[in-house]
């Protein structure tokens, strides 16, 4: 399958460099083994904690809550929220990433009893004028990647629909996390390509913090994120990776 990328829609919390880089990876998206493994090593970890801090996917009268999953690549979350039951919509820029969900959805359907999943090539700053609403939104190791983390923070506070939750996953802003997600990572490991990241766009938890604030959230709950033998793990370790749960009073 060969995949081609078209300019990333408008201006805003889009990088275009951002969404290049992105776009040269999504053939192999889905490789557990390839450039995307990391994300595939934790994602289990990172759907379990949504799911224990998100409205549930039904509500009381049947109705499937919708889901926004913005900046879901090639879909390695969005399908397991369609999969637990939400009503999802898969947002990425890169039209890359978006044709290979596609792919994947059309050659792997989900099981019966799963929500719907439809994929969009587009940026948070459309659906904000589009005026659209959704009951949960996830924004999965993405917000370290946009070009004005506050401003993207306030876009997605105003789709949420009240009693809604907001999940950021991202990287801490420590020493600790430049020697192992970056340095280790990218250059030692090689785990990632290198130049997937830039250290010193990771936020650190205070910085979440004030952050949701100024777009109207608080932060709920907040754990870190570790790697094992055994897999990734929930811990109080905010040191590298962590994940919040965001939401309105």
């Amino acid at each position: 399958m060969q995949l081609h990328d078209s300019p990333a829609p408008g201006p805003g919390s889009v990088s275009p460099s951002e969404i290049a880089r992105f776009s040269e990876l999504a053939e192999r998206w889905w490789d557990p083994t390839g450039p995307m493994r990391p994300l595939h090593a934790m994602n289990d970890l990172r759907i379990s904690w949504s799911l224990a801090h998100l409205p549930a996917p039904v509500d009381a009268h049947g109705t499937r809550r919708t889901l926004l999953d913005i900046g879901c690549g090639a879909g390695l979350a969005s399908e397991a929220f369609a999969r637990a039951g939400f009503d999802v919509m898969g947002l990425d820029a890169s039209s890359a990433a978006i044709t290979a969900g596609r792919h994947h959805l059309r050659h792997h359907p989900l099981p019966e009893g799963s929500g719907p999943l439809a994929y969009r090539c587009g940026s948070a700053e459309e659906l904000c004028a589009e005026g659209a609403r959704f009951d949960a939104i996830s924004a999965l190791e993405v917000i370290e990647h946009v070009t004005d983390p506050a401003a993207f923070l306030a876009m997605l506070a105003t789709m949420l629909r009240p009693g809604g939750a907001l999940i950021v996953s991202t990287m801490n802003r420590t020493l600790r996390s430049l020697a192992m997600a970056k340095i280790g990572a990218e250059y030692v490991l090689r785990l990632l390509p290198v130049g997937t990241h830039e250290w010193r766009k990771f936020i650190t938890p205070a910085e979440l913090g004030q952050q949701a604030v100024q777009a109207g959230l608080r932060i709920a709950d907040i754990a870190g994120m570790v790697p094992g033998l055994g897999g990734w793990r929930e811990s109080r370790d905010l040191g590298v990776n962590y994940i919040a749960q965001l939401v309105r009073d």
